[in-house]
C-alpha cells in the first residue's frame, strides 16, 4: 500500500510507479497526436486528390467520347483506340522514373511541373485539328500525368508519417473509386452540352485551382540526388511495349496477319522486352527490378493484375461503343448506363480489403474473378435489343469483380516483400496495370474491327460509317453489329478466365505472430518493465527481524 496515501513520505517504488505512469501518459498523448488527421494533412490530401483526379477521370471521360471522335475525324476503331492507348502507354512509361526524378529534382517542383504539363497537353488536345495531332498531344498528357499520383503519394507519406499512413492513403484512393462512377457521366454531359473539345478543356480550370493551391500548400521535400537513371532499360521496355501495341493496331488496320509488317512489329516488340529482362538481371539499379517476379506472391499478383487489366480495360472500350453504335444512345445516356460498373466496384472494394487481411488473397481474388466472368459471359449473349436491366446487372457484376480483385491482389504483392523492395514493387505493379490497359484496349479494338468486317464485308471498322448504317438500315445492320460485339466479348471472357489460375496461387492469410510466452508460469516474477530502476536482488541468507 502506498505510504503517500497516509500522509507519509513517498517511497521509492511510489516514485517509480508515478514516473512510469507519467512517461506512459506522455507517450500515449504523443502517439494519439501522430494518429490524428490534422487540418493541414487533410488540406494537403485534398490538394493532391484535386490534381490526381483529373488524370484518372480522363480515361473514363474519353472512353465515352470515342464514338464521337471517330465520327468527327472519320476514322476506324483500330485508329481511334490509340487515343486512350497512347495515354496509358505514356502514363506507364514515366511511373518508374518518379522515384529517381523526385530525389534528383524534388517532389514539390516536379509535381507542379507535371501538373502544368498535363494542363498544356489538355489544352493542345482540345485544339487538335486531326486524329494524328490528337494522338500526339495525348502522349504529352500521359507523360505529364503519369507522375502526378505517385509524387502526391510521396509528399503525403512524408508529411503524414507512418501512424496516419492508412487513412491518408485511403483519401488518395478516392479518385480510383469515383472515376468509374462519375467519369462516364461527366464525359457524356460535356459532349451533349458543348463539344468533344471540352473533354480536354475541362481539365484547365480544375488544374489551375490545384496549381494555385499546391504552390502555396505543398511542403518542400528535400532532394537526395545520387542514383543514376537506367536509360537503357527505359528505352528497351517502353520501346518494346509501344512497338508491340503498334503491331496490334496494324493488324486491325489490315485485317489480317498475312502482311510482313505486323508480325515483324510484334516480334520486335517482344524481343526488346526480352532484352530489357536480360539487361535488368545484370544491372545493380534497373528501371524495374525483375527479380521481384521470382517471388511467388509478387509474381502471381502481377500476373493476375495483367490478365484482368487486359480484359477489363478492353471491356471499358467496348461498352460505350456498343451503346452508341448498336443501341443509338447519346454520350450522356452512355455515361449513365456505365454507372453500374462503378457502383459494383464501390460495393466490394472495402469488403474485399478487410477479407483479404483475415482470409488471404487466395480466397478473395478468385471469387472476384468469377464475378467478372459472370458479367462478361452475360455480354457474350447480347443482341440488338437486349434489355437494359440485363446489361446493367451484368455490368454491376463486372464492376464487383474489379473491386474484389485489383486491390486484394496488390496487397498480396507486397505481403512478403522486405521494406526496401516496396518502392520498386510499387513501380512494377503500376507499370503492369497501365501496360495491361493499353494492351487490352488495342487487342479488343482489333478483334472488334475484324469481327465487324466479317459481319459486314463492306465495312472496314469506320465508326461513323457503322453508326450511319445502323441508323439507315437497322433491321439488317444492328443484329450483325451486335454479333460482332458478342464475339469480341468472348475474347474478353477468355482473357478474364486466364487470371483464375494465377489467382488460385496467390498467398494465403498473413502469418500471425507466435503467441507470447507467459513468464510468470515458467520463472519467478521479474521487475516491472516500465520501472525506472530495477530492484536489487534479494539476499536469501539474510533474515528479517520483527
Amino acid at each position: 500500500m502506498s505510504s503517500a496515501r497516509f500522509g507519509g513520505p513517498p517511497r521509492g517504488d511510489d516514485l517509480q510507479r508515478d514516473a512510469g505512469k507519467s512517461a506512459h501518459a506522455v507517450e500515449h498523448r504523443a502517439a494519439a497526436g501522430q494518429r490524428v488527421l490534422t487540418p493541414q494533412i487533410l488540406t494537403l490530401a485534398a490538394v493532391v486528390v484535386l490534381g490526381a483526379i483529373m488524370t484518372i477521370l480522363d480515361v473514363t471521360i474519353v472512353n465515352v467520347g470515342l464514338a464521337t471522335l471517330g465520327r468527327e475525324f472519320q476514322t476506324s476503331i483500330a485508329t481511334i483506340q490509340w487515343v486512350p492507348t497512347v495515354y496509358l502507354l505514356a502514363f506507364a512509361s514515366v511511373i518508374p522514373l518518379t522515384g529517381w526524378a523526385s530525389e534528383r529534382f524534388g517532389a514539390r517542383p516536379l509535381w507542379l511541373v507535371s501538373l502544368a504539363g498535363f494542363m498544356l497537353g489538355s489544352l493542345l488536345a482540345g485544339l487538335s485539328w486531326s486524329i494524328g495531332a490528337l494522338i500526339a498531344f495525348r502522349v504529352l498528357q500521359g507523360l505529364a500525368g503519369g507522375m502526378i499520383m505517385p509524387l502526391g503519394q510521396t509528399i503525403l507519406a512524408q508529411a503524414a508519417g507512418p501512424q496516419r499512413m492508412g487513412r491518408v492513403m485511403s483519401i488518395v484512393g478516392v479518385p480510383l473509386l469515383l472515376a468509374p462512377i462519375f467519369g462516364p457521366v461527366i464525359g457524356g454531359a460535356i459532349i451533349g452540352a458543348a463539344s468533344w473539345r471540352w473533354m480536354f478543356f475541362i481539365n484547365l480550370p480544375v488544374g489551375g485551382l490545384a496549381l494555385l493551391l499546391a504552390a502555396r500548400l505543398l511542403p518542400v521535400v528535400p532532394r537526395r540526388p545520387g542514383k543514376r537513371l537506367d536509360t537503357r532499360g527505359l528505352v528497351l521496355l517502353c520501346g518494346g511495349t509501344a512497338i508491340f501495341v503498334y503491331g496490334l493496331a496494324e493488324i486491325g488496320q489490315q485485317g489480317t496477319l498475312a502482311g510482313a509488317l505486323p508480325p515483324s512489329l510484334l516480334l520486335a516488340g517482344l524481343a526488346l522486352v526480352a532484352l530489357f529482362v536480360w539487361h535488368a538481371l545484370r544491372t545493380p539499379d534497373p528501371l524495374i527490378d525483375v527479380r521481384l517476379f521470382t517471388q511467388r506472391g509478387f509474381a502471381t499478383a502481377a500476373t493476375t493484375n495483367l490478365a484482368l487489366g487486359v480484359a477489363l480495360f478492353g471491356v471499358a472500350l467496348l461498352l460505350p461503343l456498343y451503346f452508341q453504335i448498336v443501341r443509338g444512345a447519346s454520350p450522356l445516356q452512355t455515361g449513365l448506363l456505365m454507372i453500374p460498373q462503378g457502383l459494383g466496384a464501390a460495393s466490394t472494394i472495402t469488403l474485399a480489403g478487410s477479407l483479404t487481411d483475415k482470409l488471404g488473397a487466395r480466397r478473395v481474388v478468385p471469387v472476384g474473378v468469377l464475378l467478372a466472368l459472370a458479367g462478361t459471359a452475360a455480354y457474350t449473349q447480347i443482341g440488338a435489343h437486349t434489355a437494359y436491366w440485363y446489361l446493367a446487372a451484368a455490368l454491376f457484376l463486372i464492376g464487383a469483380g474489379l473491386g474484389a480483385t485489383i486491390t486484394p491482389s496488390m496487397a498480396a504483392a507486397f505481403q512478403h516483400l522486405a521494406h526496401p523492395a516496396v518502392p520498386q514493387a510499387t513501380s512494377a505493379i503500376n507499370v503492369v496495370q497501365r501496360v495491361a490497359g493499353s494492351l487490352g484496349t488495342a487487342l479488343l479494338a482489333v478483334v472488334l474491327q475484324t469481327a465487324i468486317s466479317a459481319q459486314l464485308p463492306g465495312l472496314h471498322g469506320g465508326i461513323g460509317q457503322a453508326a450511319a448504317l445502323a441508323a439507315i438500315q437497322p433491321a439488317q445492320t444492328t443484329a450483325r453489329l451486335a454479333g460482332a460485339f458478342a464475339t469480341t466479348f468472348w475474347v474478353a471472357f477468355a482473357l478474364t478466365a486466364a487470371a483464375l489460375p494465377a489467382a488460385l496461387l496467390l498467398p494465403g492469410p498473413p502469418q500471425q505472430p507466435p503467441p507470447r510466452h507467459d513468464p510468470t508460469r515458467a520463472r519467478p516474477p521479474q521487475p516491472v518493465a516500465g520501472s525506472l530502476r530495477a530492484a536489487p536482488p534479494r539476499q536469501p541468507q539474510q533474515k528479517e527481524h520483527t
